[in-house]
């Protein structure tokens, strides 16, 4: 019995390593074609065919891959943390706190993004490519908290 909840122990973690790695490809790429969408803007205007293409891919990314990646995400983490009983632990909360603020940012990028498609352009070019570097960030704090476990 005890083989069986370490296999599934190690498939749950596995497939929230995958999916944490999407859902990061995904955050990483989405403000970098917010960018490329302002750029497509500026020179050709709204709904121009450069405009309806960014459009698209941006709507895409955050069906096809984010929008499934943060579920499972959540998901198996929870039931990582369930299983493992970890739920005590002093730096599960500090992941789960910037966890919780990676999946705001991603809610705040795919409202930019509709924003956007709309013609609505509040931020600069400079200003998201800024916004880029917070899930790398996150993610190394993530990583540290959980492989150092320093409290």
């Amino acid at each position: 019995m005890e083989s069986a909840l370490a296999m599934t122990y190690l498939w749950l973690k596995a497939g929230h390593v995958i999916f944490v790695i999407f859902w990061m490809a995904g955050l990483f790429m989405l403000p970098r074609y917010l960018v490329y969408h302002q750029e497509a803007l500026d020179a050709s205007g709204p709904g121009s065919a450069d405009d309806l293409l960014w459009i698209d891919r941006e709507r895409k990314l955050l069906k096809i891959i984010l929008a499934p990646s943060i579920v499972v995400v959540w998901l198996l983490g929870i039931l990582l943390a369930t299983t493992s009983n970890l739920w005590a632990e002093p730096w599960l909360h500090a992941k789960l706190l910037l966890v919780l603020a990676l999946s705001g940012y991603h809610g705040w990028m795919a409202g930019y993004s509709r924003k956007l498609a709309r013609g609505e352009r509040r931020l600069s070019g400079k200003q998201l490519r800024l916004a880029n570097e917070v899930p790398g960030l996150a993610a190394a704090l993530i990583v540290v908290l959980v492989i150092v476990r320093p409290f």
